[in-house]
């Protein structure tokens, strides 16, 4: 099973190194990895460059963006830089995120986890943050979600959902676009990926409303987007949280923003939310 790996990385010289040595020690080597220094002001580019040199599936592209780290669009941007770069002959395309540790059978387990299942689209590990000298559970880290830091996706499956969104959200639309395409989600507890920056803690502060602007543009719909931002300021033990998001939300909605998904995707989403709270109530 050919794996194609394509790692955005903007200012990473802490973790980059550690990221590709996991992966060119695979038990199951990626056939290619694609490293986009996006506009890096640190040591990222020279780093990649010496695994270039020793490894020839590994290949650096340059890109030029803004040099705010932001969630959405960017790091989407600088994914398909790398892809540009890359033929159609893969069976499984994946974005990676340029500060994992990744288990050595990592690559091995998505391949028989894709093997047995002909109807599985996405499969990734679990994210492991340190804390007191322990890896634990990062908090974000649902059973039935997987993060944006570390998506593999069937090559059918990708082409079905129309690739990745050029948006905030797009790591989760591409989730719920799968499932109205029947493609079956697999999160595999059993691999454990070290994740060396919790999620968001380097994102620029304009970021805060983007979140609200993403369940908008997902025809999630007002109150599904009240009790999503409500879920989340509880978890997050802040009113800040929940006002950001709507903030967002009702930012977007008068903006008249371009949504993500057709109606009747968007029906679907909304169908498959509520199922999802109501079961959570039961």
């Amino acid at each position: 099973m050919n794996f194609y790996i394509i790692i955005p990385a903007h200012n990473e010289e802490d973790s980059i190194a550690l990221t590709l040595e996991s992966l060119v020690n695979q038990t199951l080597l990626p056939k290619r990895i694609v490293v986009v220094n996006d506009n890096s002001t640190d040591k990222t580019q020279e780093l990649v460059k010496k695994f270039t040199e020793k490894h020839t599936f590994i290949s650096l592209v340059n890109n030029s963006s803004s040099d705010k780290h932001l969630p959405g669009a960017k790091i989407v941007n600088a994914f398909y830089k790398g892809y540009e770069t890359l033929d159609d002959n893969y069976d499984i395309i994946c974005k990676y995120d340029a500060d994992l540790i990744f288990p050595e059978n990592y690559l091995e387990q998505l391949a028989i986890n894709f093997t047995k299942n002909k109807n599985l689209g996405m499969a990734a590990g679990m994210c492991y943050i340190k804390k007191n000298n322990d890896w634990v559970l990062e908090n974000l880290t649902r059973k039935d979600h997987i993060r944006g830091a570390l998506k593999a996706y069937r090559k059918t499956c990708f082409e079905d959902i129309r690739k990745l969104k050029m948006s905030i959200g797009w790591d989760t639309v591409d989730e719920l676009l799968a499932k109205y395409h029947n493609w079956n989600i697999l999160i595999d507890e059993a691999l454990h990926v070290k994740h060396l920056k919790p999620t968001g803690i380097s994102y620029n502060k304009s970021s805060k409303y983007l979140q609200g602007e993403a369940l908008y543009k997902m025809r999630y719909g007002f109150i599904i987007t009240w009790i999503t931002a409500l879920k989340m300021s509880l978890k997050k033990q802040s009113l800040s949280v929940f006002m950001n998001y709507m903030n967002g939300y009702f930012k977007a909605k008068r903006s008249n923003l371009e949504f993500l998904v057709s109606e009747d995707e968007g029906k679907f989403i909304r169908k498959l939310r509520w199922n999802g709270i109501l079961e959570k109530f039961k």
